[in-house]
């Protein structure tokens, strides 16, 4: 079956009907993409994510001493190979933001997550991202 899930028919009813479902697909993440880049570009919703990314920070600041064992415990783990570790570490992460949470597996029932952004700065957040790479 072509991409569209039409069955493949070289008439032209057929051709024209893959050419709607195709135009109708097209339109229909134009609209999204379009949305979305409204919603993104408004400066509440800019604003409310700084805020979010200062809360953000704060908390990981906060849980730094609790957690730092756990940062200490991964990075030694990535330059030793340590696999059974690293499979034991949560895989939640925000790779976009270069966030990888870097305690137990299961923890998030319990306690956010936490880690280090990519520029070293410590971070804790609730919940995953559509991202999550």
């Amino acid at each position: 079956m072509p991409a569209g899930g039409a069955a493949a028919d070289s008439s032209t009813p057929g051709r024209v009907a893959a050419a709607v479902e195709e135009h109708a697909r097209r339109r229909a993440w134009w609209e999204a993409e379009t949305a979305i880049a409204a919603v993104v570009s408004d400066p509440e919703v800019r604003r409310l994510g700084e805020e979010i990314e200062r809360a953000e920070a704060l908390l990981g600041e906060e849980l730094r001493p609790h957690f730092q064992p756990f940062r200490d415990r991964y990075d030694r783990a990535v330059r030793e190979g340590d696999l059974d570790t690293l499979t034991r570490t949560c895989d939640g992460k925000h790779g976009r933001w270069g966030r990888i949470c870097v305690l137990d597996t299961g923890h998030d029932s319990t306690e956010p997550h936490w880690g280090t952004t990519a520029e070293g700065r410590p971070v804790a957040w609730v919940g995953s991202a559509p991202d999550d790479d």
